[in-house]
């Protein structure tokens, strides 16, 4: 019996998700779901849409639920890692409207970015505690992390603990269903491979029964035909001749070309959505409160499965059943032109023996050179939090690709004091 310790399992939608995946298959059906969380009123609600879930499939399941983090992770298998430190508020809401009195606006601020390094600052903290507490009570566990900024806490974690990490993102497998949907191409038919780092790797190939399918792709941009809400990613793609997986929304703030106070128009040409995480957490803590309710008055819940890579990965390692999945894993030897060591997403091949990357080899170049853009704010957020040298969070922000085209020397530097006091004791003390 698998036991699978869920940290942050008060995220009740995705937890949800999560289950329903892990127990839907007849192997992990009697699996242990351990939930933790430090909302014991969110957790009582995961605790009650886990159990429903397990009735539904059989009942073979055990499910604890717990806000004692140690009690979670003795004996685990697996620990998957979904916490959000400081939540929505005052964590979120901070990250966004201090940036915003300097005239700096985002549209999700949870990877890169100024609100990407801060929600570092506070969770890599959180997240090495974890891995600190794995190494003594379940040593031989795979850590899964779905926390963002993904690439920096995983980079974290690889330098910090030897646990077995692997972060998990589902940007890859969905962009290329969104892309099919564009060029009218069957999901279940395509073939793909795809390379980089999260929220920025690219396809590097895109067919469907050996035909190469950018041609379909670009035939998209050039009629016309671009959904309102994915114009930054054709507009890249135009530019640089390869697809990004991660959505306009997001890759409009890693770059220096969209989101600018002397351009204004841009905003409304490529229908970047300022503001856009601040509405989703919000309709998730709405999505919260009406699950609860459901449960509360005894509605039958419905279990389908979702695209996410987590329960593949159990399911594979548990019945050596061969799978590839795409992962965020350390740069040893992986992508040639990249930073060796950072965090990259590459195809994994997953059996009993565990995560096995698969070497990519050199990238094109210009994508390797915007993706080092990133990688450079991510090394320098990561110092900073392993080694609690304040100065580096400043050197990460002035090489923000979004903040540095925005703002100044001295108003970065500003922004980041009026951020640090503005967190608290959310982020440890630096000096």
């Amino acid at each position: 019996m698998a036991k699978v310790a869920m940290i942050g399992a008060g995220s009740t939608v995705f937890a949800k998700n999560l289950i329903g995946d892990i127990l839907s298959f007849p192997e992990l059906a009697d699996a242990h779901i351990a939930l933790m969380d430090i909302d014991g009123e969110r957790l009582k609600t995961s605790e009650i849409v886990a159990n429903r879930i397990n009735e539904s499939l059989g009942g073979k399941a055990t499910i604890t639920a717990t806000l004692d983090r140690r009690e979670a992770l003795v004996d685990a298998n697996y620990v998957i890692n979904m916490i959000q430190v400081a939540g929505y508020k005052p964590g979120t809401v901070i990250d966004f409207e201090i940036p915003k009195k300097y005239g700096l606006r985002q549209t999700i601020a949870d990877t890169l970015g100024i609100g990407g390094i801060f929600r570092a600052l506070r969770t890599i903290p959180v997240l090495l505690e974890i891995t600190n507490d794995m190494e003594d009570l379940c040593p031989d566990a795979l850590l899964l992390n779905y926390t963002n900024p993904m690439a920096m806490l995983c980079w974290a974690v690889s330098e910090w603990s030897a646990i077995n990490t692997i972060g998990l993102c589902h940007s890859v497998q969905g962009t290329a269903e969104q892309l099919c949907h564009d060029i009218g191409i069957p999901y279940e038919e395509l073939n793909y491979f795809c390379a980089g780092i999260n929220h920025m790797a690219f396809y590097l190939r895109f067919e469907h029964n050996g035909r190469d399918l950018y041609p379909d792709i670009h035939k998209v941009y050039e009629e016309g035909r671009v959904p309102d809400w994915n114009r930054v990613r054709y507009e890249m793609l135009k530019w640089l001749g390869y697809f990004v997986t991660e959505s306009s929304e997001h890759f409009s703030e890693y770059t220096p070309y969209f989101i600018r106070r002397d351009s204004p128009e841009l905003i409304e040409r490529f229908n970047v959505p300022l503001d856009e995480y601040i509405r989703r957490c919000e309709d998730q803590i709405a999505g919260w409160q009406s699950l609860k309710a459901k449960m509360e008055a005894g509605e039958e819940l419905e279990v389908r499965r979702s695209h996410e890579y987590g329960s593949l990965i159990i399911h594979s390692m548990e019945t050596n059943q061969p799978r590839v999945v795409y992962g965020n894993v350390p740069n040893e030897g992986l992508i040639d032109n990249l930073l060796q060591g950072c965090c990259v997403e590459v195809p994994c091949l997953v059996d009993k023996q565990g995560i096995q990357p698969v070497k990519v080899g050199t990238l094109p170049p210009q994508l390797a050179a915007m993706m080092m853009t990133n990688v450079n704010v991510q090394s320098l957020t990561v110092e900073a939090a392993l080694t609690g040298k304040k100065e580096h969070v400043y050197h990460a922000a002035m090489l923000d690709p979004h903040t540095s085209q925005d703002l100044p020397l001295d108003k970065i530097r500003a922004l980041c004091d009026d951020l640090f006091e503005a967190h608290g004791d959310w982020i440890p003390p630096m000096h």
